[in-house]
């Protein structure tokens, strides 16, 4: 079998997967519009095993990293109970209280992915939590295709408030200093925006690559942003201009960063989406806006 590289799959690939991860079509339709770009050496399960992500082999930081403690911790949903669980991740050994920042995770719940990218905030000094949507339906069931089925049977907008209370339980942690940013990916983008929106005292967002709030809602913006913007990523950069318009007329602050010729989802470092050279430089810029507006 032919050992697939990232320039051996068109742009059509990565659009249609986009396309299938988005819930745009089913998984029946997938295949059989996948298997259109299974030729000679390349086989439909060689095509399908590149695209999807690979969680074991590409970690960075480990759940049992020696210099943090992690942990899944219970938190009240706004509808009440502890139905709500996120990974909280606290550097060891640190005297002082620190600031937090909730890591929102994409539209499938708290993958791995989502669980390291948490790890790796901390380990810059910050209290994370990393929520996961999933928990009153059981939890992140162990893949994507099943966490994407689950998370559409959530309301959005209890999904959102949800959000907020793990932003809140942050704020009010015992080794939290009270200021507290959001970052978020794909469907927690669109999160760490309306978050944005709804919690006035939030530091800063840094939304990568998310659905941008309608102009009522973009109005009553407070919070610095951080955009980040994958070049290729038309269907969510569509909505970007009316989004800028907005920002400027109403004085918030904001800064956009585009990285050209990548795709949505650039900042996965498990699929083939990923961009090591976008991925770096928006993280170093992601880790600088908290450490400007959370320990300046």
């Amino acid at each position: 079998m032919k050992q697939l590289k990232k320039e051996d799959i068109s742009q059509e690939v990565f659009d249609l997967y986009d396309d299938y991860a988005h819930n745009k079509i089913d998984r029946k339709q997938f295949l059989k519009k996948l298997s259109m770009y299974a030729v000679g050496a390349i086989t439909l399960p060689a095509l399908l095993s590149f695209i999807s992500p690979n969680y074991k082999d590409f970690i960075i930081v480990q759940p049992n990293d020696p210099r943090l403690k992690s942990e899944m911790i219970d938190y009240k949903s706004p509808k009440g109970g502890l139905n709500m669980k996120g990974l909280l991740s606290i550097p060891k050994d640190t005297k002082e209280k620190l600031p937090g920042v909730l890591v929102v995770h994409e539209n499938r719940g708290l993958n791995p992915y989502i669980e390291d990218v948490g790890r790796r905030t901390a380990l810059e000094g910050f209290v994370s939590l990393a929520p996961d949507a999933l928990a009153p339906l059981g939890g992140y069931p162990g893949n994507d295709d099943d966490g994407r089925t689950m998370q559409r049977k959530r309301d959005r907008n209890e999904m959102l408030e949800d959000f907020i209370a793990g932003y809140n339980y942050l704020k009010n942690h015992k080794n939290c200093n009270g200021k507290v940013a959001v970052v978020g990916f794909c469907f927690g983008g669109y999160i760490s925006n309306m978050m944005a929106v709804k919690v006035p005292d939030l530091a800063c967002a840094v939304p990568y690559y998310g659905r941008q709030p309608e102009t009522e809602d973009a109005k009553k913006i407070k919070a610095p942003l951080l955009l980040q913007y994958a070049g290729l990523d038309k269907r969510v950069n569509a909505s970007w201009p009316e989004f800028e318009k907005v920002l400027k007329e109403n004085n918030i602050e904001h800064k956009a960063h585009f990285y050209a010729d990548v795709n949505h989802g650039f900042h996965n470092n498990t699929t083939p989406r990923f961009d090591k050279a976008a991925a770096d430089l928006s993280w170093e810029r992601t880790i600088a806006f908290f450490n400007k507006y959370l320990k300046g």
